[in-house]
């Protein structure tokens, strides 16, 4: 006999109901399983795979409980009712986790919708299989068909939504025509099924029992609870999530501005890993070093430095600073991408982001090239300064010794018997001495210290007047070229001395060029601004330019050429003091000395010398006009000589004496005014400048504070006094023929005479190359 059952309304909206709410949180779970990852991203695919598989048996569980058969008791198998749950949790989670890993295409959406059908198809009859009752149930292939292609439907649009990131109202419609499509899958599969009581049984009319509306809610309750608290839990991690993502979103900007500013920083820093490898850079590194910054991220930092300071910094310093922690101000050589070398300090410190994480390295590179150059040119510039004063006091002494020697030999001149060979003997000494005496003066002029007798030059008269004398020095084999503007201003220099110069600068020339070449004399005017003279007051200066085209200097020789006696030349070749004498002149003529030269590129000097208006050449004619008459007759003079060298001191009162004066001798400055209290009558004072306890010009001041009208002569190898003294003391330079000094007493005694003795030496020699 076939039975019909009858539904419960009620039930019936109940499992409709909780369908929707199991397609919603299914599809609320699925977004949380596509931005989830590791083990949260697992635990919410179950959650899901919980939602929707277990939604669906609820559904259906509810509406098994909705129908019954008037008169007829329904159990159920507990067994097949639990396999029934599983398997739509079993497929449904991996039909989810198929198309959570990445978007899918058609094909692999159709088949896990295929595979989670038909689990959902196989639920539905487990289920009604597990129904015990006392009636045959058979199956209309129709809805058999029908029902399997809503659930393959059903789920195939479940998962392709769940790919989407539908927004809570898209949810929720979707929800609505899902959970409607899987109860229309339940209940057009329990149109199409068929029962039929067994014989036995006695037919009565009812609807579902108590029984079965109690056990519908209590599924219903358990199962929209369950639904409840996952939502309430994917809600707390969405929250959290987009506090996550803010928080992130923050940290990255932080860490972008922090990059942007550590990168755009006008220092230039660097971070290393734990193996020295460079992690980031600024941008002022990278332009010290001339480098983009994918040349050099990733290298080694020693790949930057020179291999002495690689090695140093392997060896010494890396294993310092992991010990340490810190290094300061430790000194390298760099080498930028054009090939340059920088000197350097690095400081670095070595930063742990956790308290056992592997460290990183925070350092940065100061250039200091230029400082260490200008270190370098203060050494050097000291360096000579105090080599210029030991020459300066080596010469004076030298030329104490000269003017005992030079006023004897006079002196014995004199004295001896007019034999020729004697007289060759002597002259021949005076000569020595007068070569002595050139010496000294190239010593006081590396020194500034030699008494100069600036005027107005003419360079290019000056060079063409020595024109055959360069040439003679020079031989065939060096070539001349001379390069003069039309108008060029008159140098203010001594004369004399720039000829010496300009002769040791070309036999310099000649001896680099010893297969022959050209040698190129040129003067040009320059201005110097305020601002770019690099050591020269501003002003118009004469540019005196010699260039040759020999062998040329390396830098460690260039640095050294201007040191008194260094030489390169071959000993015997010359005395090293040939370029020594030229920067003398030039710095002590207001000037400067500047070398140019590279190893087989030959050399080229120049003499900047400060210009100067001609001035008319009467008053220097006269002087030398008188500087030739001869000195008139005159009574015997009461001189006092004051030295504090013995020698010099009984040679300076011999020279005197022999002239016909009456010479009183002093060896201090202190002992000269105790002579001159105790004599009330002196006629001239000759003291020498350079004396312990009291110079000639402080002897001259008290002196004069004493007795105002008696006249001083002052004796000195050096041209400047010490500042506060008087300058218009007449001088005489040392060493001194008697002639000179005969004529320095009659000027100075002579009223009408000019206060300042300039005394030229006579027979002075050639210069002497370097």
């Amino acid at each position: 006999m076939t039975l019909s059952g009858t539904h419960d309304s009620a039930l019936i909206a109940l499992s409709v109901l909780i369908a929707m709410a199991a397609s919603y949180t299914a599809l609320d779970l699925a977004s949380r399983v596509r931005v989830a990852g590791g083990w949260a991203r697992s635990v919410w695919l179950a959650a899901a795979a919980l939602a929707m598989g277990g939604g669906v048996w609820a559904m259906h569980f509810v509406a098994m409980l909705a129908f019954s058969v008037p008169g007829m008791a329904v159990g159920y198998d507990l067994s097949l009712t639990l396999l029934s749950l599983l398997v739509p949790i079993g497929t449904t989670g991996l039909s989810f986790a198929v198309v959570s890993r990445s978007r899918p295409g058609p094909v692999l959406l159709l088949a896990s919708g295929l595979f989670m059908g038909l689990g959902i198809v196989a639920m539905h009859y487990l289920g009604m299989a597990a129904m015990q009752m006392a009636a045959d149930l058979h199956y209309a292939r129709l809805w058999i068909a029908v029902s399997v292609l809503i659930a393959i439907g059903a789920a195939t649009v479940a998962l392709w939504l769940s790919t989407l990131a539908n927004r809570a109202a898209g949810k929720l419609g979707s929800a609505i025509l899902m959970g409607v499509a899987i109860s229309g899958m339940h209940y057009a599969s329990m149109h199409g099924a068929v029962f039929t009581a067994h014989s036995h049984v006695d037919m009565a009319h009812g609807r579902a029992g108590l029984t079965q509306v109690t056990l519908a809610l209590a599924v219903a309750a358990s199962t929209f609870l369950i639904l409840f608290l996952t939502l309430i839990a994917a809600m707390f991690d969405r929250r959290f999530a987009i506090l996550s993502e803010r928080e992130a979103v923050a940290l990255r900007r932080s860490e972008e501005r922090f990059r942007s500013l550590y990168r755009r920083t006008p220092l230039p820093l660097h971070s290393l890993d734990n193996k020295g490898c460079i992690e980031d850079v600024t941008e002022a590194w990278l332009e010290m070093m001339g480098y983009h910054r994918d040349e050099v991220i990733g290298r080694p930092l020693i790949n930057f430095l020179t291999e002495a300071s690689a090695r140093q910094l392997v060896q010494r310093d890396w294993p310092a600073l992991l010990q340490e922690g810190e290094l300061s101000n430790i000194d390298y050589r760099a080498v930028t991408k054009a090939g340059d070398i920088l000197d350097v300090t690095a400081s670095a410190r070595i930063e742990r982001e956790e308290e056992q994480g592997v460290p990183r390295v925070l350092g940065g590179l100061s250039n200091i090239t230029e400082r260490r150059r200008a270190e370098e040119a203060l050494r050097q510039s000291q360096k000579i300064e105090t080599i210029g004063q030991l020459t300066g006091g080596v010469a004076h002494d030298f030329n104490n010794l000269l003017a005992v020697i030079l006023g004897n030999l006079e002196l014995l001149r004199k004295r001896l018997p007019d034999d020729p060979r004697w007289g060759s003997l002597i002259e021949n000494a005076l000569q020595g001495v007068q070569r002595g005496a050139g010496l000294t003066q190239r010593l006081l002029a590396f020194a500034r210290k030699q008494d100069l007798k600036p005027k107005p030059v003419d360079i290019q008269e000056l060079v063409r007047g020595m024109a055959d004398l360069l040439q003679r020095s020079l031989g065939p084999m060096v070539k001349v070229d001379t390069h003069f503007p039309l108008h060029l201003c008159c140098a203010h220099v001594d004369a004399h001395q720039l000829e010496l110069t300009l002769l040791n600068l070309a036999v310099n020339a000649r001896d680099a060029m010893p297969h022959g070449g050209t040698l190129s004399i040129s003067a040009s005017e320059q201005v110097l601004l305020a601002g770019a003279s690099d050591g020269l007051e501003p002003g118009t200066y004469v540019c005196l330019s010699v260039a040759d085209t020999g062998t040329g200097m390396d830098a460690a020789t260039l640095s050294r050429a201007t040191e008194p006696f260094f030489t390169t030349k071959e000993p015997g070749q010359g005395t090293g003091l040939g370029l020594s004498m030229a920067h003398g002149l030039a710095a002590q003529s207001g000037g400067r000395l500047i070398l140019r030269s590279k190893p087989a590129q030959g050399t080229t000097a120049e003499l900047w010398l400060p210009v100067i208006h001609q001035e008319p050449r009467t008053e220097q004619l006269k002087a030398d006009a008188e500087a030739l008459m001869p000195l008139p007759q005159r009574p015997p003079l009461t001189i006092l000589a004051v030295d504090d060298d013995p020698l010099v001191l009984a040679n300076t009162a011999a020279m005197l004496e022999d002239l016909g004066h009456i010479v009183l001798q002093a060896a201090s400055g202190q002992e000269a005014l105790a002579i001159a209290k105790a004599r009330h009558r002196l006629d001239l004072v000759v003291t020498d400048q350079a004396m312990p306890g009291m110079t000639g010009t402080q002897l001259s001041a008290h002196l004069r504070c004493e007795q105002p009208n008696l006249p001083v002569l002052l004796v000195s190898g050096y041209a400047d006094l010490p500042l506060g003294s008087s300058s218009d003391l007449p001088r005489l330079n040392k060493p001194f023929q008697q002639l000179a000094l005969a004529q320095a007493v009659e000027a100075v005694v002579t009223p009408s005479t000019s206060a300042t003795v300039t005394v030229l030496h006579a027979h002075r020699s050639e210069g002497m190359a370097l």
